[in-house]
Order: C-alpha cells, then structure tokens, then sequence
C-alpha cells in the first residue's frame, strides 16, 4: 500500500487551498483527505514554551528572592484553547498510512517554530519535507510539491526562531518580573519593546527641548520667479533692522546674470516594497496601522492570491524570476493600461538591479503573482494596498524619470542670488510631470533689477513619530523583524505605556516612568541590535544557538541584579484618592477594551468598577436617547442622563423572550385586513326593494 504525505498547514484557509489543489476532497473536522495526501492545519501557534510555574514550583509566587529565573531545559506546553487541533494532528500522524510529514507553514522563522513544536510534540519519527513557496496560486503550490526539500536544510532557522523564543523568555519574564515586584505595578519590559518605546520617547524631549528661533531670508523679485540669498548661515539675520540695512545697500547696485548651468537629473525607480516599506507608506498616505497594513497584504496574499508572501525584508528578486515577468504583466494587463504598454514592448524590466540574489533571504520583494485580480471581490482598502504593490512593480519596467535641472546665478556685488528651472525631459516611472516650468527665457550678462522681499522665518520643532517613522527607526537597529514590528507596536499601546493621538505616538506617564526605572542597556538599542544580527547569523549557519542563549542568561542574571539595587522611586499615576468599598485601599485606574474601570490596588481583592456608566442600546420612553447603565446597591439599573427616568433591566428570560416569526406574521396578517363597514337598516331595505338581496 503507498504511504500518504501529512500536510501541515498553518491555518484552515491554507489548508482549504492546498487540499484543492493535491486533490483531498474528502472532508473531516480537522482534516481534508486524498489519494497520496491528508492535509491537516495548525491554528498558529498550538503550543508555546512553558511558563515559570510549570517548571518550578518556587516560581509560582512572584518575589524578587527567586530571580533571576534561569531553567536548564525550556519545554513546551499545548496551548489551552487549540488542544483538539493538536491531538487530531498527533492521531493522523500516527496511523499506518502516513509515510512522511509535509511542513507547509509560513515560510520564514516564526511559521519554522510552529510547525517543528508540533512534530516535537507528537514525537513524529517519520522523514520530514519541507514546502517553500512565495505566493498562494496554484501554479505556485504545484510547483512547490515537485521542489520539496529534506526540513534538515531549514534546520537552522529552527533554531534561530528556538533561540528567539528562549531570549524572549529569560529576558522579557525575568525584567518584567523583577520590575513588577520592586515597584508593586504591573511593569512589562522586553528585548525590543522597551527600546522602540525610548526612540519614540528620544524624540519627544527633542521637542520638548526645542526653542523657536525668528530669522529672516532675502528673495530677490523677477517676473513672477524668486531667487533666494545664498548665505553660508541660514541664521544670520536675526534682527529685522540688520536685513533691512543690508536690502537698502544692495538695492544700490544693479544685478546681472553671470552664469548658467544645465545639469540632467536621472531618478530611477523604487524598487518593489518590503513589508516595512508598505507599512510605512500606507500609514503616511492613509493613516493605516502597521498592523492594519499587515492584516490587508496577509488578505491579499492568503485569500485573494494576487501579490506574493508578505512578511519579507527584501525588496529584490531572484535571477529566476525574469521568466516570471511577463505572466505576472498579462494577469495585470486588462486594469493596468501600462502594463499592456509593456507588453508591447516585449515586457523588458529596465530597472535590472532589482535582480540580485545576494539581497534576497528567505522571501523576494512583494510583487503581484500570475493570478489576475478581481477587484470586485476587494474592499477599498484591499484595493489601496493592492494599488500600492501593483504601482511599485510597474515601476521597474519604466524608463528613469529625466528632468533638465537649470540653475540661474544673478550678481549683485559680491552677493548672490540663485533661479531654480526644473523641465521634464522624460516622465519616465513618475506618471504626472511635478515639476514646474519657467517662463523667463534666462540669458548670461542680462541686467536683473533690484526688487527685494524679505520673509520673517520661524524655526519649525521636530514632528512626534508615527507609526510609519518609527517603523523606519526599528528597521534601522534592526529591533524585531518586519514579521513582529506591528505586534511590538500593538503591545506597547496595550500595556498602557504608549498612546495614539491625531498628532502622533505619545509616551505615556508610566512609560515614561519605565524608561527610568528599566536597565539602561535596555532602553539603547545597541544590546537588543546584536542580539537580532547574532540571530540572522544563527539561521544563516553562522552562529551557534548555544553560544548565544549563555550570552543571554549572562545579561538576564545582570538586569535583574541592577533592579535588585536600583534606588530609583517610583510614582503610580494611575493611583486614585477613592476608595475600595471592601478592603478600603486605594483604587486604580485601568484602561480595558470596555472602557476605564477602577480595580482596587490590593492585590488580593477582586473589587471593580466602570469609572464611567456603560451607555446601552436601550432607548429612554420620552426623549428617546441612549441609557446608560448604573451599577446600585440592589443590582444595575437603566438611566436616563437627559431626563433622569429609572428603568429596571429585565432578567435574561424575560429579555429572550421573543415574538417568533410565526407569531409576528398571524399578527401582521390580523392588523392588515380591511374591515368591512356594517351596514345600516335604510341600506338593507334599499338593497332588498331593488331585488339586490337575492
């Protein structure tokens, strides 16, 4: 009997598209099943690493006496919500007819970690393959199954996800432990969240820091065109009296136009994005979190199949790509005109640097696959983002973008003054021509009357980050990987150390408390900047895993001994004056999904309440607004804030008690008779003389 291959997926979806493809048309619960193949389906993550208190009984509790925590061996543990996926995987593996593992998670490091936990888990002892693939088509898929390759040659990104995961642990538990305990408030610190939150803190005390400074520049006048002062210091009017001394000077002296220079621009194309870029880029243009933009290209990839994996750091392709260009145009061509234009034209790219096999790691530059889009099937946003990727591929098969840069230098003494000419010679990749043109027919040695302006300046601050300039800074000192950027970025704002606002990210109170109190070498990026290129080096076979999670114990035993001896105080903003009605602590304020709510600070009362009422869909009988809902002595009550009307919530039965469908209709159909007007007697009598009655 030929043995089956057992797919692995990373989530139903994928799972879904592949078992299309191979032909598993028999579907299960936790499975789809063919001929050669079964194809099964993680839900993520479906085990994690375990946590203290699973590994040492000491460490239940936490107290500063039992840090630094540093177990000889880290185990893993099933996640508690996904523990059926788990054990359906570890069911099929085991049957006779299975012959080999697939592993078809993401590629890249974190899809590598999850789909080596679950064959370590299940103690899988059957030869292992691995799928690597870029998009989602079918094309793609297929070919992948034909180039499968041994998983021993991945084994090194195994181990660089290993040692990620293990570095999270030491240091992230043990900090956040050691914080917590010192300062009695939940205090959560990391390898790369606390360095992303101190570059987004750096540049609010560059602002905070910042002095407006009032100076003054000098335009000269000349049909409707400017040329500006040349000065070595911008600042060097400061005083109004000073420049207007120096106008009145000049204005003595007749300019003349001493030289010319033509100098042609030649801009090429960006190359195709990486997902650090895009998320940049759609946050700059729509405001979209990193997160969001990761979400719609995820959309894109994995449902709609039309651009190619998304969570890579490269923006180049691979010497074997060039044959895919053209088929990549046609499926484009019919909503790109442009396309069709280089079709034409033979598909040639232009922008050939865009090959390089050297920038590529594990995934090539986010580009359109060979599947043709649908754009009724795409929301606005998908639409967007979609745009984005498409607009950035046809760059490269665009000419350079040619501009004819003139730059006019009119004398006045010993001062001059310089005119900008910009004229397009080749629009090229750009499709609208920006630059505009002069109508000054400029010539050497002709006269420039004096007609001077002076302009008052004003120093402007630095701008505060956004999602899109921080994401560029963590590029920078590599913190995280274009894969977790979004996540550092969400985790921050939800543990209340950072906040979004219309103007930007602003670091909270108590984040900035924490940029205080947690370890110096913490808050640079430089430590968490070496850890990131030890782990690039790890999965490239460089570096040795081992080597480098001693480092890690070595620095983790280090920062909590600084916590130890700290002598910094600190100050819990979120303390409030009111009391706990139970233990009579103070109580705190806390930011949840649900609103703010007061938790009382003790650690052993469980007391809470909404700091504002909860407003409900129930409408107030007169002035028919939203209540709001009161929690009182004898239970929570609807009111009306407007009219001060009370209403009792009625109970769940009560509340589900419902019309059915049935019951509504007879009743409709009752109230939507007509009736019929009775008659009266002189009608009767009418109706029966005239012989009607019979």
């Amino acid at each position: 009997m030929a043995k089956k291959q057992l797919i692995i997926a990373e989530k139903p979806s994928v799972a879904k598209d592949l078992s299309r493809v191979l032909n598993a048309k028999n579907k299960n619960k936790s499975y789809y099943e063919g001929p050669d193949v079964i194809v099964t389906w993680a839900l993520g993550h479906l085990l994690g690493l375990k946590m203290p208190e699973d590994l040492n009984k000491d460490w239940q509790n936490w107290q500063m006496e039992t840090l630094p925590m540093l177990p000889k061996q880290l185990g893993i543990k099933p996640l508690p919500k996904t523990g059926h996926q788990l054990k359906a995987i570890k069911q099929l593996a085991s049957r006779k007819d299975v012959g080999e593992a697939v592993i078809a998670t993401d590629a890249g490091r974190e899809g590598e970690l999850v789909a080596r936990w679950i064959l370590e888990y299940i103690r899988f002892d059957k030869p292992v393959k691995r799928l690597w693939i870029s998009s989602q088509t079918d094309k793609a898929i297929k070919e992948g199954f034909r180039k499968l390759k041994p998983a021993k040659e991945y084994d090194n990104l195994y181990y660089s996800a290993l040692a990620r995961a293990k570095a999270d642990w030491l240091v992230g538990l043990n900090v956040t432990r050691a914080l917590t305990v010192k300062y009695q408030d939940n205090l959560s610190a990391g390898r790369v969240q606390t360095p992303t939150l101190a570059l987004v803190r750096d540049q609010e005390k560059k602002i905070e820091s910042f002095r407006p400074q009032t100076y003054f520049t000098v335009d000269l006048l000349y049909q409707k065109e400017k040329g500006r002062l040349v000065q070595k210091n911008q600042f060097a009017f400061k005083e109004r009296n000073d420049v207007e001394s120096f106008v009145k000077e000049l204005s003595k002296t007749k300019g003349r136009v001493t030289d010319i220079q033509d100098k042609i621009k030649t801009e090429a194309a960006p190359l195709p994005y990486d997902l650090t870029e895009i998320q940049r880029e759609a946050n700059q243009r729509y405001q979209f979190s990193a997160k969001k933009t990761l979400s719609l290209v995820q959309s894109l990839y994995e449902f709609h199949k039309i651009v190619t994996y998304p969570r890579t750091d490269s923006k180049y392709l691979t010497t074997d790509m060039k044959d895919t260009m053209k088929e990549r145009l046609r499926a484009i061509s019919l909503s790109f005109p442009k396309a069709k234009e280089y079709l034409k034209t033979g598909g040639k790219v232009v922008l050939n640097k865009v090959f390089n096999n050297e920038k590529v790691s594990d995934h090539h530059a986010l580009i359109p696959t060979e599947q043709q889009p649908r754009f009724e099937k795409l929301s606005n946003d998908e639409q967007k983002i979609y745009l984005m990727i498409v607009n950035r591929f046809l760059g490269i098969f665009a000419q350079p973008h040619r501009v004819n840069q003139r730059k006019i230098i009119a004398q006045f003494g010993k001062e001059q003054f310089i005119f900008r000419q910009n004229k397009v010679e080749e629009a090229g990749w750009k499709q609208e021509k920006d630059e505009a043109v002069s109508t000054v027919a400029w010539k050497k040695d002709m006269i420039v009357p004096a007609d001077f302006t002076i302009n008052k300046e004003l120093t402007s601050p630095p701008k505060p980050l956004n999602e899109g300039s921080l994401l560029g800074f963590m590029e920078k000192h590599s913190l995280g990987t274009p894969a977790t950027r979004a996540e550092i970025i969400e985790k921050l704002i939800k543990s209340e150390l950072m906040e979004r606002t219309p103007q930007g990210l602003k670091v909270s109170l108590k984040g900035k408390q924490l940029l205080q109190l947690v370890n110096a070498s913490l808050v640079t990026p430089e430590l968490t900047e070496k850890w990131e290129k030890t782990l690039e080096g790890i999965a490239k076979g460089k570096k040795n895993s081992k080597v480098f999670l001693s480092e890690i114990e070595a620095d983790t035993s280090r920062l909590v001994s600084e916590i130890k001896h700290s002598e910094n105080s600190y100050q819990d903003f979120s303390m409030t004056q009111k009391k706990c009605p139970d233990c009579g602590s103070n109580l705190k304020e806390k930011n949840t999904r649900d609103g703010k709510l007061y938790v009382c600070s003790n650690q052993e009362c469980s007391y809470k309440r909404r700091k504002e009422p909860k407003t409900s869909n129930h409408r107030c009988p007169q002035c028919h607004r939203k209540m709001v809902i009161i929690e009182g002595k004898n239970g929570a009550y609807f009111k009306c804030n407007q009219c001060s009307i009370s209403e009792k919530i009625p109970d769940k039965k009560q509340h589900s008690k419902k019309m059915t469908k049935h019951e509504e209709k007879r009743l409709m159909k009752q109230y939507s008779k007509k009736k019929e007007p009775e008659e009266s007697a002189l009608a009767q009598a009418l109706k029966a003389a005239l012989g009607e009655d019979k």
